[in-house]
C-alpha cells in the first residue's frame, strides 16, 4: 500500500472534508460491527485519507513560511514555527 497513489476521489477533497470522513471511519471501526472485508476496506481508505490530510497540512505550512529580506538584500525563507 505504501506505493499506491491516493485515489482521485480523495485527492480532490478539502482538508476538512477528508478529516471528517476519516473521523467517521475511525468511529465506525471502533464500534467493531463491520464485517472483516468492510473493515479492511475502510481501514485502507482511512490510510489514504490520512496521507491526504498530511499532504494538505504540509502544503499549508509551506504557504505560511515567512519570507524576509536580509541586510544584504537577499530574500530568505524562515520556516513557520507551528509544530
Amino acid at each position: 500500500m505504501a506505493d499506491k497513489k491516493i485515489p482521485a476521489d480523495i485527492a480532490k477533497l478539502s482538508f476538512e472534508d477528508a478529516l471528517a470522513e476519516l473521523e467517521d471511519i475511525v468511529a465506525d471501526l471502533e464500534q467493531g460491527s463491520n464485517k472483516l472485508d468492510d473493515a479492511i476496506s475502510a481501514y485502507e481508505r482511512g490510510t489514504f485519507l490520512r496521507k491526504h490530510c498530511e499532504a494538505k497540512l504540509r502544503e499549508a505550512k509551506a504557504r505560511i513560511d515567512k519570507i524576509s529580506v536580509g541586510a544584504d538584500g537577499e530574500a530568505t525563507v524562515e520556516p513557520a514555527d507551528i509544530e
